[in-house]
């Protein structure tokens, strides 16, 4: 099989590309991946070190809303993953314009271009946010979309514009909506990568409001397994959605993170909340469970002490980054501790 992975140097495509190159994936063992990747801020070179060298990978530097890189790129791919976003909430509170652009205007060209040169299928990587937050119990995938952010926002306008080129033109197209990541390679301006680089720091840290905000956390590697299966299996035109299994607030893994680098309250600093910060978000993933057979694999306590240890270990990935983590984190960047 031959995929074409769109933002294959960020956080979860780098992780699909190595696990794929790495026949760590079900159904994919022998694939060869070609990245297409513009390599913003968050978009790293480094995140696919570990196969550069592998005869089955092809690195395309490019903009997928550039119609010229996707003439060179998408041809003979037997299937898209679609990772490509900007998704820095916090970002788009600032600046919208660039979400639009990005996960808008560039999926609808690369839905142009998968239709044009006939890819057999076509997996679009979402978000739980574009349904807005939820008191109790969890959305299934019929629910109605209601995104508050800007970037939620475009998701959802993506999410349609796929299942629209499905219905109309038949494209194979499947969407998953996936609950919060977490893992090694995550740009260190989103919580857990924020929080333990400035703890290995010294350095305090920031959580929103009251801390009661409540997220499902899905390791990388099994939100990566469950693109497998959907690319492999899932039902064209069809929504599935892959959780962790472990919902805590953010003052339950502020407490974890604490804990995990040596440090207490006091590194703590209460900033202002988020605007029209969401609650809760919750996935029910009963679909891709009976349906593909997917569960997940990585325990939370498992799976924060393997990330912790791999910043831990890995301060020349980091390091570099920790300057425009911090100028694109809002109120959460954090000051250095006195001790």
């Amino acid at each position: 099989m031959k995929l074409l992975v769109t933002g294959g140097a960020g956080f979860i495509g780098s992780e699909f590309v190595r696990a794929a190159l790495g026949d760590r994936l079900p159904g994919l063992s022998g694939a060869a991946v070609t990245v297409v990747d513009r390599l913003t801020y968050s978009g790293n070179r480094a995140n696919l070190a570990p196969v550069a060298g592998d005869s089955r990978f092809r690195f395309v530097h490019g903009d997928i809303c550039d119609a010229g890189t996707l003439a060179d790129a998408v041809p003979g791919h037997d299937a898209i993953v679609h990772f490509a976003a900007e998704t820095h909430v916090d970002r788009s509170l600032v600046g919208a314009e660039r979400f639009v652009r990005t996960n808008v205007l560039g999926t609808q060209a690369l839905l142009d271009a998968a239709q044009r040169h006939g890819v057999g299928r076509f997996l679009h990587v979402s978000t739980d946010e574009v349904y807005g937050s939820i008191v109790e119990g969890s959305w299934v995938e019929t629910a109605p979309i209601a995104p508050t952010m800007p970037y939620a926002a475009t998701k959802a306008a993506a999410d349609l514009l796929a299942l629209a080129h499905h219905r109309v033109h038949g494209l194979d197209v499947v969407v998953t909506r996936c609950t919060n990541n977490y893992g090694p390679y995550q740009f260190p301006e989103k919580m857990i990568p924020l929080f333990v680089t400035n703890l290995l720091d010294g350095r305090r840290v920031p959580l929103y409001g009251d801390g009661r905000n409540v997220r499902d956390w899905l390791h990388v590697f099994d939100h990566c397994r469950a693109l497998a299966l959907v690319l492999r299996s899932g039902r064209a035109g069809e929504v599935y959605h892959v959780g962790g299994g472990t919902e805590l607030t953010n003052v339950e893994l502020t407490e974890r993170l604490l804990a995990a680098c040596g440090a207490g309250w006091d590194s703590v600093d209460n900033v202002p909340d988020r605007r029209a910060h969401d609650l809760r978000y919750s996935l029910d993933i009963t679909k891709i469970r009976t349906e593909l057979g997917y569960e997940p694999s990585v325990g939370i306590v498992a799976g924060l002490a393997e990330t912790v240890a791999w910043y831990r270990d890995n301060r020349a990935w980091w390091e570099p980054l920790k300057p425009a983590a911090d100028a694109g984190a809002g109120p959460r960047t954090g000051q250095l501790v006195a001790r």
